[in-house]
């Protein structure tokens, strides 16, 4: 019964190891929104560029260089995202980052426990949810003064995330 015992723990045991595909995948996914966001930039670079070397201003131009930065800032927040659940699930159920131990730099990506890795996850989340919501209010159209109060209401919201985010954090 023992032996059947210390297989069963030692098998238990190794499964966590099934977390290193949730990691694998979510450091592949972090580094692909990085690319995607860096590529948008680089076109949206390119394509001004372009039209300002031409004397070129088409209508509505700023702000679809607007839209295409603040979603390539959206990409770079989900793939911070990814990347940090990625390094806290490593650092929570497979082993410390060394590397990351011994260089001395930020501290921003070590995880100790599970909460303190949904808290990190969590303040990065309402940063995408503002961003996106100041991209969508980009794009809204605004035709009664009803429209604007439920703009300002909103606005206030996020402020107050923001506020309890920080308040919460100990800072």
């Amino acid at each position: 019964m023992k032996l059947l015992e210390k297989i069963f723990e030692h098998t238990l045991w190794n499964g966590r190891l099934f977390v290193l595909l949730a990691v694998i995948f979510s450091l592949v996914a972090s580094i692909i929104l990085f690319i995607v966001a860096s590529v948008d930039i680089w076109g949206i670079a390119v394509e001004t560029i372009k039209m300002y070397l031409a004397h070129e201003h088409p209508p509505h131009f700023h702000e679809k260089l607007v839209g295409v930065i603040i979603g390539a800032v959206d990409l770079y927040l989900i793939a911070i995202v990814m990347l940090i659940f990625s390094f806290g699930v490593y650092e929570l159920f497979i082993s410390e980052i060394d590397p990351a131990r011994s260089s001395g730099s930020s501290k921003i990506l070590q995880i100790h426990s599970l909460d303190q890795l949904k808290d990190k996850l969590a303040k990065v989340i309402v940063m995408v949810l503002i961003v996106t919501f100041f991209k969508k209010a980009m794009y809204t159209p605004y035709d009664s003064p009803l429209d604007m109060l439920y703009f300002a209401i909103a606005i206030l919201a996020l402020g107050g995330a923001l506020y309890f985010l920080h308040k919460g954090s100990g800072k």
